[in-house]
């Protein structure tokens, strides 16, 4: 009966494993990039960059002598959201403009408050949301304008490269970039008609007419996976969205440890199941019966002819859908064979996060507490 039962569950594994690489939206590959412009002098007047800081002394300053190198005429504010290091000194000795945040009005995560804050201050027509901790490329905010520009769109967003220093970083950020994309499939999201979409909160691209349309960040004020509902707002509303990857938008922002990233993931992994029990149990045995049951069926039950070929076409296509991230960040292609390893890892995150909001403690960030609504 056992036996049966964890064959069911692998074979059901190998399934999914396929039909991700058999999608035709190929939510694995790597296909969706922007790198930056090799235009020289170009004006970027129709730019305000609009950065939340809360504690990024240590950081900003890389961020904003990068921006110096842009090109002319972006005007940067910095929101300092009532930071407890140098993050204002550091911003203001780099030349940006520097708005004291004041503390968020309740049912407002406090970078959205100190977002809208910012846009109060913003007149350009485009408007450039960058966190403190990303390092943008000479020639990438022309190349974002561009692909605005050029193909009509009214969002345009990057996931920036992660810190790759640590071993626990090599471990676990491929799979946050890769875990993303299977949520929110890049090639559909920028599909005008699907009704996927999804943006990186590092760094958006946005029309500040279209952002004050949808209500700006009063619109989801109590979002803790603010970026997404943005570009689901700005769809919805009939608006074209794009989202890609990119080598010349990297954050400098490095995780010490395992712990560091647990705490990063569990902050709103619960929040994609929309606080469901159901969900999560459906989400526990997917990824069981996909990174234990399909890969190692030998271990669970008798060996044979059929337990053999499940695990062979789990590894093959497990391998094979993960491959593509780890080229593209240049990291060993052996990172594949801990997948199982990695997959459990973020499945137990995600019950941490369920457990949290079970035992009514609330998103925590940055030394602040969020409300958590559901």
């Amino acid at each position: 009966m056992v036996i049966s039962l964890v064959t069911y569950l692998a074979f059901a594994g190998v399934l999914f494993w396929w039909v991700i690489l058999l999608a035709p939206w190929r939510p694995w590959g790597t296909q969706e990039v922007l790198e930056p412009s090799n235009e020289k002098d170009v004006s970027l007047k129709e730019i305000t960059i609009l950065i939340p800081a809360r504690n990024e002394g240590s950081l900003i300053e890389q961020t904003l002598n990068a921006l110096s190198l842009q090109g002319k005429g972006h005007q940067i504010i910095v929101v300092d959201d009532q930071s407890e290091d140098d993050t204002a000194l550091q911003a203001r000795t780099c030349g940006a403009t520097v708005i004291s945040g004041t503390t968020p009005p309740p049912g407002w995560s406090g970078k959205l408050w100190a977002l809208e804050q910012g846009l109060a201050k913003v007149s350009t027509p485009y408007t450039l949301l960058l966190d403190a901790d990303i390092t943008l490329a000479p020639g990438m905010i022309a190349a974002l304008l561009k692909k605005a520009r050029e193909e009509h769109l009214v969002l345009v967003s990057l996931m920036a490269t992660p810190s790759f220093f640590r071993l626990s970083e090599q471990l676990l950020m491929p799979a946050f970039v890769f875990f993303f994309k299977l949520l929110y499939p890049f090639r559909l999201a920028n599909k005008p008609g699907s009704r996927i979409a999804a943006a990186a909160g590092g760094c958006i691209l946005v029309e500040t007419q279209a952002l004050r349309k949808i209500g700006a960040f009063a619109s989801l004020r109590d979002a803790l996976i603010d970026d997404c509902t943005l570009a689901s707002r700005i769809k919805r509303a009939g608006m074209p969205t794009w989202i890609g990857l990119s080598h010349s938008a990297r954050s400098h922002r490095e995780y010490e440890d395992i712990k560091t990233i647990w705490n990063m993931v569990a902050r709103t992994a619960y929040t994609q199941l929309h606080y469901s029990p159901l969900l999560l149990i459906v989400c526990t045995l997917l990824m069981s019966s996909m990174f234990w049951f399909a890969p190692i069926l030998l271990l669970f039950a008798l060996p044979g002819q059929t337990s053999i070929v499940i695990c062979m076409l789990a590894w093959i296509a497990m391998i094979i859908v993960y491959i593509p991230v780890l080229h593209y960040y240049q990291l060993s292609p052996l990172w594949a064979l801990a997948l199982p390893v990695i997959g459990t890892l973020f499945l137990l995150m995600t019950w941490t996060s369920a457990i949290r909001f079970w035992r009514g403690e609330r998103a925590q960030w940055k030394n602040r507490r969020y409300e958590i609504t559901t």
